[in-house]
């Protein structure tokens, strides 16, 4: 994790009160990770890997931040969000995620978390971060928050939609994503933490259903979407 521009904040560091920190993410490797790095600045409560398991347990643990990943099997991000809001209106979330797409971005947003910055922050920065949403400020990572700004500035009640993106799985949103940008199928691979196998199947899904033939074809598609 190696996000650059992110001022840091006072209390951010060891004298400050230890914020209650949950992790919501499908990958187990990359929760030890963060658990790992946050430990000196803040206390892990819980950490859950699907929709339903976030949800019972933030409700059960009530944190002072959720840490929560855009893209799960299961709903995701959004999912989450939707399910606990109502309920639990306190409880502050900051999304953390490969994803800098414009459009998850804003749908996260829009469905009420109070920051998004990519999985490439540094440790330090994150616990910023987790602070500075903690004390009620927005946080976003450098070139995300312009997203923001425009989508609410033009049309501040439109809804995030496009019949042919919504055919995707979010899986595939992301193996698009990394494939337009010029990634091997071995690198999304690793950056996914699945199989080579895998990513070939999404691949042909993604071709499948947008009707497109080669990887050229979903570049141009993928970039004229800002999903790159």
């Amino acid at each position: 994790m190696t996000e650059q521009s992110m001022e840091p904040v006072e209390g951010a560091g060891a004298g400050a009160e230890r914020l209650r920190v949950f992790l919501v993410d499908d990958h187990a490797m990359f929760r030890a990770g963060v658990r790992a790095e946050l430990g000196a600045h803040v206390e892990v409560v819980g950490e859950a890997s699907t929709v339903a398991e976030a949800i019972t347990r933030i409700a059960a643990t009530l944190p002072d931040v959720v840490l929560l990943d855009v893209h799960m099997p299961d709903g995701g991000g959004r999912a989450v969000l939707e399910g606990m809001r109502r309920t639990h209106p306190q409880v502050k979330f900051l999304a953390l995620s490969v994803s800098d797409a414009a459009e998850d971005v804003i749908g996260l947003i829009r469905a009420g978390a109070r920051g998004y910055v990519t999985k490439t922050i540094s440790p330090d920065e994150l616990a910023a971060a987790i602070r500075r949403v903690a004390d009620g400020d927005a946080v976003f990572s450098p070139r995300l928050a312009g997203f923001v700004l425009d989508a609410f500035a033009a049309r501040p009640d439109a809804p995030v939609a496009d019949p042919e993106l919504d055919q995707l799985t979010n899986r595939e949103r992301e193996v698009l994503r990394l494939l337009a940008r010029g990634y091997a199928y071995k690198e999304i691979a690793k950056e996914l933490y699945i199989s080579i196998k895998t990513v070939e199947t999404h691949v042909s899904n993604v071709l499948r259903k947008l009707q497109m033939s080669n990887r050229y074809e979903l570049s141009r598609w993928a970039a004229d979407r800002r999903l790159v």
